[in-house]
């Protein structure tokens, strides 16, 4: 039986950041304090491209593994997060909505001040891993299936040609995925993708539903104590859950009144 591993879900790291960006973001302080735990505490993290590598290759993982991950390309990604993972020699893993992006690609959309392809690349060459997150950051499950192979496959050849790496690794926008968006993101060229779920990962989600837990504005240093340790996580996030539930219920129903709509046209 594979031991669980925490994998953080990281947004903007600011102190500052937009309204909208705002509850998912992290104060810098906060960031590298959490890293400070994590080193004293003796968590070697990974990326997300190692994690699935070994548990698909059945290797052991290092003692108490831990994967700090990012979503959507925020630019304090690079201005803040990036000196405190070097001061630790910590890995991490780079989700980007090549949409986003500040550059030539960008279809607008973004909720703060993001990335350019340049930062992207020093995040690479210091040893993140650049993964996809979709091109416009959509609610992948609400898309019909020409859309939904756009986003993963249009995401996929932009990092590709802007770092000469193809990427292995995905994150699904929102956490929202379905069986149709696993098989979409697979065909795609992705080996694992991420969601969000609020539980630790384990080998048996298999490697396209692997699950994250949340760190955002108001996680203090006690609660992340908690977190990474596996505790309390349930308690923690029962509220996020019963609200996730509800609206997945909402946009369940909104799913099938599109198709009945396109069956009457």
């Amino acid at each position: 039986m594979s031991t669980p591993v925490p994998i953080l879900m990281y947004h903007a790291v600011g102190h500052r950041p937009a309204k909208a960006a705002y509850r998912l973001s992290v104060s810098p302080e906060a960031f590298a304090e959490q890293l400070e735990l994590l080193d004293e505490r003796g968590f070697t993290p990974l990326t997300t491209a190692q994690l699935g590598a070994a548990w698909r290759g059945g290797r052991a993982l290092p003692l108490r593994p831990v994967l700090i991950t990012f979503d959507d390309g925020y630019e304090g990604v690079h201005r803040h997060a990036l000196p405190a993972l070097a001061k630790h020699g910590f890995a991490s893993t780079l989700f980007v909505s090549t949409g986003w992006l500040r550059g030539p690609y960008d279809t607008g959309g973004a909720l703060d001040t993001m990335l350019d392809w340049d930062q992207v690349r020093e995040l690479a060459a210091a040893g993140a891993e650049i993964g996809g997150h979709s091109h416009t950051h959509p609610q992948m499950d609400q898309l019909p299936d020409q859309d939904l192979l756009f986003e993963a496959k249009r995401c996929r050849e932009i990092i590709t040609e802007e770092l000469g790496d193809r990427p292995v690794s995905f994150a699904y926008p929102y956490g929202y995925s379905s069986r149709r968006v696993r098989r979409t993101v697979r065909e795609a060229g992705f080996a694992q993708s991420l969601a969000v779920g609020n539980a630790l990962a384990q080998r048996c989600q298999g490697p396209y539903a692997l699950e994250r837990v949340t760190v955002q504005r108001g996680t203090g240093i006690e609660e992340f104590e908690r977190l990474v340790e596996g505790r309390s996580i349930a308690r923690n996030f029962a509220r996020d859950r019963v609200l996730t539930k509800g609206y997945a219920m909402v946009r369940r129903a909104r799913a099938a009144g599109r198709k009945v709509s396109r069956i009457r046209v």
